[in-house]
């Protein structure tokens, strides 16, 4: 029934883009040649333009699944779509330019491409937004609803649980737990446990389910085999949510050896030589322009610290950077001078003494971190990544917190995705790890500009900053 619903929902998709192509491209025709322009200055006849259509529409519907623009969208985040989207248009847009210059149509206006292009892309992404916020309303109150059942009860259950339940958008329902160690009838999450592992052709045949989501422990992969078989013998679509996520990365990183699959324990797409120079590249040009755009609130700032409190404007701290290297953090001062045994004693706290006036102010809007700006062009920092730590809280964190010295795989940042969820301060290390590992697994440069974006919008004001 899903599965029809899915083909329907597809067929929709396709008909609505199609629609909004051609309604994109009358637009921009009208922009260009009645809005824009003289209606008779040297433009080509109205039919030659309207017959581009008939290879437009296709064409853009074929780049969009290409793009996998037309795949479920109960999980799948809003950002990847319009990411996509927008791919499939700047595509789709140098396609046009080369067929145009391929067949000699030098006449053809290239306004009314990029015009269509801009308009397209606008008008797609409002349909699907819209589509989406159906979709997940709909979902939220029992409709469209996706049945499954878990194989076996584990840690990894208990995660799979948790997240289903905390989005009833995504549209999927529970129906029961098949496990060996838990008495029938029994309840996890207000989950039913229906029988044992070796239920599970009977529950298949009994039961219209679409998808599985296997679940052992991991003391019971010894039945694995037989549980996948019944699986794919049934046709219904099956998962596997392994009971080791605290050692495999999120996002898992796979190689074949000769046929053999194997999974490696991180991947840091910044490990990659093109990867890290694009970011290099990002940071360099990123700082120079943020230097040039703030220096009047910087220079506002040395003045106001100079006048309120004796000392120097810039406090130089020891961090720990990328590899585990130590480097001067550069910060513009906001507490009155002090020896460095007292410097080292704790953080801030609220109401802390050691502040000054000025250094509220310019701690609670971030304006303290501007100097990093020359950290970035040095090499020590990057403009995002996770934030660094001093060493001797790293001695600490290191032995405390697994996973903690991930984090200096990658250059350290100015802001970072704990941030922009409101990790910063007194906030816990623990989560903040876990949003700095995430970035690391998953970086990408559409991922850094969203961090910038949010900074933007909600990273400068720190809540937590004494």
């Amino acid at each position: 029934m899903i599965k029809d619903n899915q083909k329907h929902l597809n067929r929709i998709h396709v008909v609505l883009d199609a629609m909004i192509i051609m309604v994109s491209y009358l637009l921009a025709w009208w922009i260009q040649f009645t809005f824009l322009a003289d209606p008779k200055a040297g433009k080509l006849p109205m039919q030659t333009y309207m017959m581009a259509l008939l290879f437009v529409v296709p064409g853009y519907l074929l780049l969009y699944d290409a793009f996998h623009l037309y795949k479920p969208k109960r999980v799948s985040g809003r950002m990847l779509e319009a990411g996509n989207l927008f791919l499939a248009n700047m595509v789709g847009l140098l396609g046009v330019i080369f067929v145009l210059f391929l067949v000699k149509k030098s006449d053809f206006s290239r306004g009314l491409i990029l015009l269509f292009t801009m308009i397209n892309f606008a008008l797609t992404l409002c349909e699907r937004s819209f589509i989406r916020i159906v979709l997940r309303d709909i979902r939220s109150r029992g409709m469209n609803l996706k049945h499954m059942i878990l194989v076996g009860y584990s840690s990894a259950a208990d995660g799979y649980i948790d997240r289903i339940f905390a989005n009833p958008q995504w549209g999927y329902q529970i129906d029961g737990i098949l496990d060996d160690n838990s008495e029938i009838g029994s309840h996890h999450h207000n989950v039913p446990v229906i029988g044992d592992t070796d239920d599970i052709e009977r529950i298949l045949e009994e039961n219209d389910l679409d998808e599985i989501a296997i679940t052992l422990g991991l003391d019971e992969y010894s039945k694995l085999k037989k549980i996948v078989a019944a699986c794919e013998k049934s046709g219904v679509h099956t998962q596997f949510v392994p009971d080791y996520t605290d050692i495999i990365p999120s996002r898992p990183y796979t190689e074949d050896l000769l046929g053999l699959p194997v999974i490696n324990i991180r991947y840091v797409p910044l490990s990659d030589t093109f990867n890290a120079m694009v970011k290099r590249l990002m940071d360099i040009v990123g700082s120079i322009l943020a230097i040039i755009l703030f220096s009047p609130v910087m220079l506002i700032t040395a003045i106001a610290i100079k006048r309120s409190s004796p000392g120097p404007l810039i406090f130089s701290q020891e961090r720990v950077g990328l590899h585990n290297k130590p480097f001067k953090m550069f910060k513009f001062r906001s507490m009155r001078v002090q020896t460095e045994t007292d410097e080292k004693k704790g953080w801030t706290t609220k109401d802390d003494p050691r502040v000054t006036k000025v250094g509220k102010v310019i701690r609670k809007t971030s304006i303290d971190e501007l100097p990093q700006l020359f950290n970035v062009l040095r090499g020590d920092m990057s403009m995002i990544g996770p934030r660094p730590e001093r060493p001797q809280y790293v001695e600490k964190f290191r032995e405390e917190i697994p996973r903690y010295m991930v984090k200096h795989q990658v250059r350290p940042g100015m802001t970072g995705w704990a941030q922009v969820n409101g990790y910063r301060g007194n906030t816990s290390i623990r989560k903040r790890i876990e949003l700095d590992i995430y970035y690391i697994e998953n970086w990408s440069v559409a991922f850094d500009i969203k961090i910038l974006v949010l900074t933007v919008f909600k990273g400068f004001i720190n809540r937590n900053a004494y």
